[in-house]
């Protein structure tokens, strides 16, 4: 039995760690899109390719992450506690994010290449209010899906900070 408890420990401690390198990966992300917006806002004809290629980077390698590392594990999560209530709230929830997918790739495209991004240059603000208005809505489905898929079968203490720390003060 002791096993067990270690080894659940492990198996579902490490999709903890996950959770919280990818939430560090978001606030990453976000540092660096309000950096991009601010700039864009102040002077667009500063802004080089090279900074909006290191914004788009850290765009496609968190969007990445979630499709292949953390919506997997989330889903074993679930699918091991035999929670199919969890299971029907992420299908919904995975269709609603591949809306916001598609946002981003489409984002990556336009910016891609030199002459796409000079072509793009003049739009980039109005791309950047989609983005956070997509970034926003997909956050937020994140979210719901660790409180619902990973938070509910974390111990007590994990599932506490969990929600502590979605509160709109923390």
């Amino acid at each position: 039995m002791l096993e067990d408890c270690k080894n659940a420990q492990e198996r579902w401690g490490g999709v903890h760690q996950l959770i919280d390198r990818w939430l560090s990966e978001r606030r990453a992300l976000l540092t660096n899109f309000r950096e991009l917006h601010e700039t864009c806002d102040a002077d667009l004809e500063t802004l080089s390719k090279a900074r909006i290629d290191a914004f788009s980077e850290l765009l496609m390698d968190y969007i990445s992450a979630g499709h292949f590392e953390v919506y997997p594990q989330l889903r074993a999560e679930a699918e091991a506690f035999e929670d199919n209530a969890a299971l029907a709230l992420a299908d919904s929830l995975l269709e609603r994010l591949d809306m916001s997918t598609e946002l981003v790739l489409a984002f990556d495209e336009d910016y891609a290449s030199a002459t796409r991004c000079e072509y793009h240059m003049a739009r980039l603000p109005a791309w950047l209010d989609r983005l956070q208005k997509g970034l926003t809505e997909r956050f937020s489905l994140e979210d719901r899906l660790i409180g619902r898929l990973h938070a509910a079968h974390a111990p007590d203490a994990a599932r506490a900070e969990v929600h502590a720390g979605s509160s709109p003060g923390a």
